[in-house]
């Protein structure tokens, strides 16, 4: 199998990296403009409707583009199946966890947050999982510049739903912002569709590929999913205990956090299908480009995390004064950057060599311990236990991935990783 060489995972990090940035500077007028279109409170109310839906919004395609991503990336000419395989599950498993959500939100959030869980899941959970399945198409063919356009394609266009809001009512209710926020969506899945199809090529709809994957994706889903619930966990709580104020605070600061990993998302997707690549033909590869990939993305995640401690001051200034907690949460998370260069880091190796398993069970343990401590903290601390919670959790996860990806890589044979088999 010919590999591309090494200068173009730079490239290709490059490129996402550029596309990262574009949205990292979307993220920060979007971030901006939503907090003075709803204010702490009615922000408050949206973060609460979306940390529920993100603890199951990944289940909505079942794993199928990363499915596709790990059996395309070696062999093209696989696209047609899997990315009909990649429609039909989403199709199928969105609609059902919408109406599931349906009927658990009012036991789980505050009524305010419950009453938008539709809108908010119809946004999440089908549209949204159609177009990160469809960057994970281009990926697979190593396009990383249209890969990194459509990464960002939901962002832009919920940026500018935003400000179009801003400037035409100069204050929004959540239920209004999440239908516009669902409209956008659905807009940027549309034209992501319609571009994969056109360029890549058309469906071939294979049933008996949901069967043979159906394993395989669940399990990516699942850790995926498990992600999503150390994630957003604290921000469900805080609002089922109804600290809606406290969440738009707590929420905003987390926001900061996810647009500081921007360099190292960008290094992730474009390792990916590097990764895979390298499986195909033996352990070593993977692990070595692993811990090369894990030196530059600490020291990017370290100065991210000194600047976010630096600057923290101006978020008031940015955001309104309402946001003035908004100061210590993000002093309290910044060191999260740090733990997740280690542990996204490890755990794309694990995925890669087929020790997924190993990289879910790391996962469930950080999920139950983010519950335990989130379910002791927040009624006592409010925002700041669920901080504390998030720093334990995100560094025990770094701690365990690297520790199980060491010890397989020196029993490399009792695994059985020697070289990954691609079924037709």
């Amino acid at each position: 199998m010919r590999l591309r060489p090494k200068s173009s995972l730079a490239q290709d990090t490059g490129w996402l990296l550029l596309g990262q940035g574009l949205g990292y500077g979307l993220r920060l007028v979007y971030f901006i403009v939503i907090a003075r279109l709803l204010g702490v409170l009615q922000y408050g109310i949206v973060v609460g409707a979306f940390a529920l839906v993100n603890l199951v919004a990944e289940h909505g395609r079942l794993g199928t583009g990363m499915v596709l991503l790990r059996y395309v990336s070696p062999d093209p000419k696989r696209f047609g199946p899997y990315w009909a395989n990649t429609l039909v599950v989403t199709g199928v498993m969105s609609g059902a966890l919408i109406v599931i959500l349906r009927l658990v939100a009012p036991h789980l959030i505050d009524p305010a947050s419950a009453s938008i869980i539709v809108l908010t899941a119809v946004g999440s959970c089908f549209f949204e999982q159609i177009t990160i399945s469809a960057t994970q198409a281009f990926q697979a063919f190593q396009q990383m510049r249209v890969a990194a356009i459509f990464n960002q394609m939901t962002a832009l266009a919920r940026t500018v739903a935003a400000v179009s809001m801003l400037f035409v009512l100069h204050h929004s209710s959540a239920r209004q912002w999440v239908l516009a926020s669902a409209f956008a969506s659905a807009t940027v899945t549309v034209i992501a569709v319609i571009t994969v199809t056109t360029r890549l090529g058309w469906p071939q709809f294979t049933p008996y590929l949901v069967w043979r994957h159906a394993g395989e994706g669940a399990e990516y889903a699942f850790a995926s999913s498990t992600t999503s619930a150390y994630n957003d966990l604290d921000k469900t709580m805080l609002s089922h205990y109804g600290m809606s104020a406290a969440n738009g605070i707590y929420g905003m600061a987390y926001r900061i956090i996810e647009m500081g990993t921007a360099p190292l998302a960008s290094l992730q997707l474009a390792a990916h299908p590097r990764l895979f690549q390298l499986a195909a033909d033996g352990f070593e590869g993977p692990v070595t480009l692993g811990r090369r990939l894990l030196r530059h993305g600490f020291l990017a995640s370290a100065a991210t995390a000194l600047c976010m401690f630096a600057f923290a001051p101006l978020i008031p200034l940015v955001v309104g004064r309402g946001f003035g907690e908004g100061v210590s949460a993000l002093r309290w998370l910044c060191l999260i950057p740090v733990f997740r260069s280690v542990h996204w880091t490890t755990g794309g190796v694990l995925t890669a060599i087929g020790l997924q398993r190993y990289r879910t069970l790391t996962q469930i343990t950080a999920v139950i311990l983010n519950f335990g401590l989130n379910l002791w903290l927040i009624p006592q601390f409010g925002w700041r236990g669920a901080a504390w919670a998030s720093l334990a959790t995100d560094g025990m996860l770094g701690v365990l991935n690297w520790g199980v990806l060491e010890w397989s890589a020196g029993n490399q044979g009792k695994w059985g990783c020697k070289k990954l088999q691609i079924p037709a």
